[in-house]
């Protein structure tokens, strides 16, 4: 689930292969998929909406609109290997963008809009889905201009940012805990905390722990029994995986400047 962004380095990584194409490779097609599941996630979730005749949406919708995400976020995982497999192409970086605003800023703002129900016109619950979309948008705009550290996201990457989202909208907690701790993840993903990028056996490892994570979500919406549990045990490892991963990294940094300062005081005799 975490965007893997090596396709501006794709002809570096193959300096034979001649200057990228401007029409789209099969990597943008990639792409694309993730804005297309997107979108049809915000189309899911309003049709519920409408359907439901201002009633609480139905928990097989919100299941619907957690799985369309998360193939909006596979795609984005999956995008950057295939154009370093098969080349990339002029647009791809600014389609990636500009497909990520789409699933993973204005999707999950929108969500929080729907979670709130009569409260939907609340300063508040405005403010909060505002800050998330301008989250997404001030983090992307960053990730393509200022130079990150090699094999580091600076700030949480938007895909995971977008289902802790929705695991706080799936927990259902009171309205301004909710939006405290929505506001708290817009924080992350513009802070500069580090993640570190997932590549090859990591990469499917973060996607089959997201997998886990949005199966037991979704197992609860289908009203699984001890549905409950599973909503709580799904909940809970997206949101450790979102809290804990910087703070591993900040720790090894530490333990790392650490033994590069006992090996600076033993060879040096002064």
């Amino acid at each position: 689930m975490i965007g893997i962004r090596t396709r501006r380095r794709a002809s570096a990584d193959q300096p034979e292969r001649s200057e990228p194409s401007s029409r789209l490779s099969i990597a943008d097609v990639v792409t694309l998929g993730n804005a297309v599941f997107g979108f049809l996630a915000v189309c899911r979730l309003a049709a519920a909406m409408i359907n439901s005749g201002g009633r609480p949406v139905e928990r097989r919708d919100l299941a619907a609109v957690v799985v369309l995400l998360l193939c909006a976020a596979t795609c984005d995982l999956f995008d950057g290997l295939v154009a370093r497999r098969f080349g990339g192409s002029k647009l791809g970086a600014e389609l990636d963008n500009l497909a990520d605003v789409i699933s993973f800023g204005f999707a999950p703002a929108f969500f929080i809009f729907c979670w709130a129900g009569a409260d939907a016109s609340s300063p508040l619950v405005l403010a909060a889905a505002a800050l998330v979309l301008v989250a997404v948008v001030v983090r992307l705009a960053r990730f393509a201009n200022v130079p990150m550290t090699d094999g580091r996201f600076m700030g949480m990457p938007c895909p995971l940012g977008a289902m802790s989202i929705l695991t706080i909208v799936l927990l259902d907690p009171p309205l301004v805990p909710g939006l405290i701790g929505m506001a708290f993840i817009a924080y992350l993903m513009v802070s500069r905390l580090e993640y570190p990028k997932p590549r090859g056996n990591s990469a499917i490892a973060v996607l089959a722990w997201i997998g886990v994570s949005v199966g037991c979500l979704c197992a609860w919406a289908v009203h699984v029994p001890g549905g409950e549990w599973l909503l709580l045990l799904g909940g809970s490892l997206v949101l450790l995986l979102a809290v804990t991963v910087p703070l591993y990294t900040v720790a090894s940094r530490r333990r790392a400047y650490r033994y590069a300062d006992m090996d600076m005081d033993i060879t040096d005799p002064f």
